[in-house]
């Protein structure tokens, strides 16, 4: 009986806070592919290796600017990032599709560099065989992020350890034969 008022006194506290109601989580979504589908081959290395358009949503309210990380644990030889994008500025709620290869873009956004030792994005693009997953997690910071444009993501990562106060991600499969 107590058990089953705590769990009613849970779900009422749930329903009012919005609590597991993903209208008021911070998200990250994309009009190309949803969480757990397969990249479409225009993002892809067998494509034109653009960056997706991607959209995010109910930042948290200290939110100063965003940081983008994209990689793919499944690489043979560990992690490979695909992309480093910080800075973005706070106003911001997506990034456009084919976004320019520039280490610092027109609004003050700052890119990294990739696992190909280049600035920007860069496509799936795994050996033949089983698909790998590719996660885009999107950072929101309490801060812009005191670092130079083409820091690796491990700079970043530790660039920014201290100022993390959100975290949205999507996940997108892709294979090739």
């Amino acid at each position: 009986m107590i058990y089953r008022v705590a769990f009613r006194i849970l779900i009422i506290t749930m329903i009012i806070t919005g609590c597991g109601s993903s209208q008021n989580r911070f998200s990250l979504t994309s009009p190309h592919f949803l969480h757990g589908d397969v990249i479409p081959k225009p993002y892809t290395c067998d494509g034109k290796n653009i960056s997706p358009h991607l959209a995010w949503l109910n930042p948290p309210k200290d939110t100063k600017s965003f940081a983008l990380i994209c990689d793919d644990p499944d690489a043979p030889n560990g992690n490979w990032v695909h992309w480093v994008i910080f800075d973005i500025p706070v106003a911001d709620r997506s990034l456009s599709n084919a976004v320019e290869t520039a280490p610092t873009l027109p609004n003050g956004t700052k890119q990294g560099g990739n696992s190909w030792n280049n600035i920007g994005y860069g496509g799936p693009c795994p050996p033949p065989g089983k698909p790998h997953r590719y996660f885009f997690r999107l950072y929101a910071l309490d801060s812009k992020i005191d670092l130079p444009a083409g820091v690796s993501k491990l700079t970043l990562m530790n660039g920014m350890r201290e100022h993390i106060i959100g975290e949205a991600e999507l996940m997108a499969l892709y294979r090739r034969e």
